[in-house]
């Protein structure tokens, strides 16, 4: 006697979805972009601490191999505090 064949299970298909209609494009733009501005908003929370641990290592290791000294490494974070910043707001800085 010969063992039965096992049959393919078929899957039921599926009705295609009815879509919602889209709402108008500003109120979609809005809500895209307060979104947008969260992530990040979130993702420099993230990476600015990293980045400021690992400017520090730097500096610590430039003063602890000799290769400049710590006066020289406030002046030059006092340099660049002072130079004019790009950007959108670059003609309204004093």
């Amino acid at each position: 006697m010969q063992p039965k064949k096992k049959r393919a299970q078929r899957r039921p298909v599926r009705k295609p979805s009815v879509r919602k209609k889209q709402q108008p494009v500003a109120t979609n733009l809005s809500k895209g972009d307060d979104r947008r501005l969260a992530e990040l908003s979130e993702a420099l929370d993230i990476m600015l601490p990293e980045l400021t641990a690992r400017i520090a290592a730097v500096e610590h290791l430039l003063v602890e191999k000799e290769i400049c000294d710590r006066d020289e490494l406030i002046a030059a974070r006092e340099f660049v505090d002072e130079r004019p910043r790009g950007g959108f707001a670059a003609g309204e800085q004093n």
